[in-house]
């Protein structure tokens, strides 16, 4: 069967653009990654913002989903190397800290959904957004964010497992290094999802703004 052309993909009353960690303890000033922030910095932050715009003006859908850890711990993992490390990161998750928070640079607004987890490695573990999606009657997901090393792969992959269709605009996510993660694109995420740039998506989407 032929792959579905991104047109046919990016109808907005069935697209959600969802953004993955854009907060301020990961990729913004409290991040407790440096090396990952600088490399979302490099251009998917600005790419994130122009899709979001475009995503707004045609309609579409936007969920943010984030991460955070109560002060304590509770309730958040501690069965993998990366929460072990995470103990001696700097950065604050507290719910409602600006850790916890999107990154002033996407411009959060109102009619914006915003979902938190306190536990697993991708936005569908520990969130509504599985159900919150099929709610609202949304079969193809725009993914953006970090980190394609863990977050972006896993969230491929339960998305499809979902039966979803995934478009992942490959200058709007990062992992580091950043070769590994264009790797990860090519060989692996490209066999599941719609692997595509930021300029087609808004392209898709500006046919679908009111003159």
């Amino acid at each position: 069967m032929p792959a579905p052309q991104l047109a046919e993909l990016l109808d907005p009353a069935s697209t959600a653009l969802v953004t993955q960690e854009c907060q301020g303890g990961v990729i913004g000033a409290q991040a407790g990654l440096p090396m990952l922030a600088e490399e979302a910095h490099r251009e998917a932050v600005a790419n994130i913002a122009a899709l979001l715009s475009a995503a707004r003006a045609a309609g579409v859908t936007v969920v943010h989903c984030l991460v955070q850890r109560r002060p304590d711990g509770r309730g958040s993992n501690t069965n993998a190397r990366l929460f072990a490390a995470g103990k001696s990161f700097t950065a604050d998750l507290t719910p409602g800290g600006p850790g916890a928070s999107v990154i002033p640079e996407l411009g959060q607004q109102d009619g914006d959904l915003v979902l938190t987890r306190t536990h697993g490695v991708g936005p569908m573990t520990g969130t509504d957004l599985d159900s919150v999606l099929r709610n609202m009657g949304i079969t193809t997901i725009v993914g953006v964010g970090v980190s394609v090393n863990v977050a972006i792969t896993n969230f491929v992959m339960d998305a499809v497992n979902r039966s979803y269709q995934f478009v992942l605009p490959r200058d709007a996510v990062a992992g580091v290094p950043r070769e590994y993660a264009q790797a990860v694109i090519d060989n692996t995420l490209a066999l599941l999802a719609t692997v595509t740039t930021t300029d087609a998506i808004t392209q898709a989407w500006a046919r679908f703004v009111p003159s």
